[in-house]
């Protein structure tokens, strides 16, 4: 009996620590501001595939000329992902279809990019959108701007 309260007792710390672990990355990555929620597909849904495959909730952060993109449900303290501005081509901006407005936070904007040749799939709140849109606006003089 002892035994057993000592084994639940250690699982339910390290749930706990786990769940903490996630809180401190979560507040070390909007430490320097500039965060905004939002779900990304790396790779388009292949024909007969549901469109709410593939998404994965996180946190954008910008950082210079950069969008850096880290999963939530992670301990790295690296982003996933790192998107340059000067390669975003922005191709369409649509409402989640179908099975997607289940997958995605409600509210969310799809944003269709291309980025170094990949398809890559942003969506995020009007305000993160709009804000989004205006950084990649907001290039320093001579650089190309990708927005459609």
């Amino acid at each position: 009996m002892v035994l057993a309260l000592v084994v639940v007792g250690a699982v339910l710390a390290l749930v706990v620590l786990g769940l903490l672990g996630f809180g401190v990355r979560r507040r070390l990555i909007q430490r320097l501001g500039g965060t905004f929620d939002c779900s990304a597909r790396f790779r388009a849904p292949t024909a007969g595939q549901s469109l709410g495959k593939g998404w994965i909730y996180g946190v954008a952060r910008y950082n210079g000329d950069r969008v850096e993109w880290f999963r939530v449900f992670s301990y790295a303290v690296r982003p996933r992902r790192a998107l340059e501005r000067d390669r975003i081509q922005v191709r369409e901006r649509r409402q989640p279809q179908g099975e997607e407005e289940l997958a995605l936070l409600s509210g969310a904007v799809v944003l269709s990019c291309r980025h170094d040749g990949d398809d890559v799939e942003l969506a995020m709140s009007e305000d993160a959108l709009t804000g989004f849109l205006a950084w990649l606006e907001a290039a320093p003089p001579g650089q190309r701007v990708n927005v459609a």
